[in-house]
């Protein structure tokens, strides 16, 4: 195999017309230069230069391997330039899966700055799967992945960021009684009938667990996994339903909001990252923009000690 630098050191000389002058401008002795050649010819298995006179000329072997060793030197610094790229995080590719609940409120606009800061980057954004959102990034499929705590243990390797504690907020007909209250106890929507805003899983869980905490199960009488349907059912007077409120960036006219209390559910989203790719520059760019994003959503409710 041919030596990269001897291959350098040919086009110097076939470049500069003379051995001598190629080593003063390499700041390397004649002798060391004139070695090198020596050394390449045996890789080659073929005479490189001829002398003439004081200088030397290629011979067709020489000018065809410093013709290659031009293209060869400059792959290889756009090879150094694009790695640099890649470890500052200016290129590459980031696999992101996320809920589309927070996809509007947080990830949009963690992108959008993401996209500002590194133009060069491919995004590769994706729903995740809600019954099973850590198998991305316990298997490596994704780089980042947001997702509900639902207390399932996390898998060794993964790291979870705190983004957001997302509290819920009732969502009532405009002529309610209630709407007439800033702030409704929970135990207060006891009797009514409700319209399912999510679905079976981790985002479902704290409305469950908050109404057995208030004394009652919900009766829902009609279902919607999307928050802007499920604001309709209610102002058409279907029910009342709980919306976090991430989810009420799009309010319908017809739906009076209010906080909830006693007590108020709340489900914590947090960012799976592998371990192997928490070095990443990009990676934590898009982090910090993901916990300003959560941040501009307006003051976090602050998390359970856990006992």
């Amino acid at each position: 195999m041919l030596d990269v630098r001897r291959l350098n050191l040919l086009r110097a000389v076939v470049t500069s017309g003379s051995i001598t002058a190629a080593a003063r401008n390499l700041g390397y002795s004649p002798s060391a230069v004139s070695q090198q050649i020596t050394l390449l010819e045996k890789e080659a298995g073929i005479s490189l230069l001829e002398r003439i006179g004081r200088g030397v000329r290629p011979t067709a072997a020489g000018r065809l391997l410093a013709g290659h060793a031009g293209i060869i030197s400059h792959n290889l610094a756009e090879a150094e330039t694009a790695l640099a790229d890649l470890r500052a995080g200016r290129t590459g590719r980031l696999a992101i899966r996320y809920m589309s609940s927070i996809g509007p409120t947080v990830v949009a606009p963690a992108l959008s700055r993401l996209r500002k800061e590194h133009p060069g980057l491919r995004i590769d954004l994706r729903l995740i799967d809600p019954e099973d959102p850590l198998s991305v990034a316990d298997e490596n499929r994704a780089d980042l992945t947001i997702m509900v705590g639902s207390g399932r243990s996390v898998p060794q390797g993964v790291h979870l960021v705190h983004l957001l504690d997302d509290a819920y907020r009732a969502v009532l007909p405009s002529g309610h009684p209630l709407a007439a209250q800033r702030t409704v106890d929970l135990a207060e929507l006891a009797g009514e009938a409700w319209v399912g805003s999510e679905a079976p899983g981790p985002c479902l869980v704290p409305i469950t667990d908050a109404c057995a905490a208030a004394g009652f199960s919900p009766n829902f009488a009609a279902s919607s996994e999307d928050y802007a349907t499920a604001q309709a059912f209610v102002a058409a007077g279907l029910g009342v339903c709980l919306i976090p409120r991430t989810g009420l960036g799009n309010r319908h006219p017809g739906v009076a909001v209010r906080r909830v209390r006693r007590p108020e559910p709340v489900r914590t989203i947090y960012a799976a990252v592998p371990e192997t790719t928490l070095e990443q520059p990009a990676l934590r760019a898009l982090l910090e923009a993901l916990k300003d994003a959560a941040k501009d959503e307006g003051p976090t409710t602050p998390r359970p000690r856990r006992g």
